[in-house]
């Protein structure tokens, strides 16, 4: 074993023996990337179940009790409040206390078995939540629709006839699309805090310039410091990918050495930004304050909660620079897909270059720093 390796290992062994020594930090290590995991795979999703439905019925018939039946037997809508007047249901909506609104006019029944099929049922929708309204409004309309047909027998076939399948996502649940994003987001902001805030808190103590003045050389120095915090975030990529698939049940298509291989590439990408981010920081609180500045752009640029193809030209041109979308990318392409090197080398590519940029700038303005 050379000097200089020797030396990386004692440095490595000493950041080990003093993050375990830590049970805050070790809680926020191993603890707090499966809470997030938890909490963000249940509360961000797309889906919509037992919605708040407000129902004026005029009609009072057995057709409209049918329909509301239809409606709630679904699962998609909970109805949790009943009136006469068409002014009762804009003053819940206008209230916030349901999303949506049905009324059936007077004469449904009637209207339903005519033949010229004019039956009408209104659908107010609450739009301050876009998303939620529109996945609302389409489960309505089908059920709607589904509950005509039946109840008028009618077997006509329609000019085209419309035959719907996903690929990839066969039930289109959200969380198996955004699951495999959350891993991506935990990793990073356990990369950056772990870097971050380690090297900023050995210059508070004093115990940085103990190690300037040893006989480590700066590219030892940088090594010993970011590879014990490359394997925690090997360790807490496989611990929230565990609990992927065997909590949520996301499924895994691809190759596990292509999702080792990005994961590698992505790490190099969050550990320089957190050794940049310290030598930009004086102090643990603006290290941590920096942090998060940091992060929640790359979050919200990565395409985790937005499509990149839905932002405006300019913020679509940054996202290029960001780590986080073309790890997402790869991953939702591995996970849901089983896409390999052929669909993904861009992505790897540009993985290699920002992990490569970003690091070897953070290790440049790090040995500046030092000396």
């Amino acid at each position: 074993m050379t000097p200089a390796l020797e030396r990386v290992l004692v440095l490595v062994r000493k950041e080990f023996r003093q993050v375990f020594r830590d049970s805050r930090l070790t809680r926020v290590l191993f603890v707090s990337p499966l809470v997030q995991l938890v909490v963000f795979g249940y509360a961000v999703s797309t889906d919509i179940r037992h919605t708040s439905t407000y129902l004026v019925d005029h009609d009072h018939s057995q057709a409209s009790r049918e329909l509301v039946e239809a409606l709630v037997a679904s699962g998609y809508f909970a109805i949790t409040g009943r009136g006469e007047r068409a002014a009762d249901l804009v003053r819940a909506l206008e209230h916030g206390d349901t999303i949506l609104g049905v009324e059936i006019p007077a004469g449904f029944a009637r209207d339903l078995a005519a033949a010229d099929g004019s039956a009408v049922v209104q659908l107010l929708l609450d739009g301050t939540n876009s998303n939620t309204a529109l996945v609302a409004r389409g489960y309505a309309e089908r059920i709607v629709q589904g509950f005509g047909v039946r109840a008028t027998g009618a077997v006509r076939r329609p000019a085209v006839e419309l035959q719907e399948r996903a690929w990839f996502n066969p039930s289109l649940a959200s969380r198996n699309y955004n699951v495999p994003a959350v891993v991506g987001t935990i990793v990073l902001l356990v990369c950056l805090l772990l870097t971050a805030l380690a090297v900023v808190r050995e210059r508070e103590i004093g115990t940085l310039e103990q190690l300037m003045v040893s006989p480590l050389r700066p590219a030892e120095l940088i090594a010993g410091k970011t590879l014990p915090f490359a394997l925690l975030g090997l360790m807490d990529l496989g611990l929230v990918t565990a609990a992927a698939r065997l909590w949520f049940h996301v499924p895994f298509a691809g190759s596990w050495l292509l999702y080792l291989l990005a994961s590698i590439l992505y790490l190099f990408s969050g550990l320089g930004l957190g050794l940049l981010l310290s030598t930009l920081s004086s102090t643990q609180q603006e290290a941590f304050m920096a942090t998060f500045l940091v992060f929640m752009p790359t979050m919200l640029l990565s395409g985790f909660m937005f499509p990149v193809e839905s932002m405006p030209r300019i913020f679509e041109i940054l996202t290029w620079v960001n780590p986080l979308r073309h790890y997402l990318e790869i991953v939702r392409g591995i996970f849901l897909k089983g896409a390999g090197l052929r669909a993904l080398w861009p992505q790897y590519l540009a993985l290699l270059l920002l992990g490569g940029l970003v690091l070897g700038t953070a290790t440049t303005r790090f040995q500046k720093r030092m000396s």
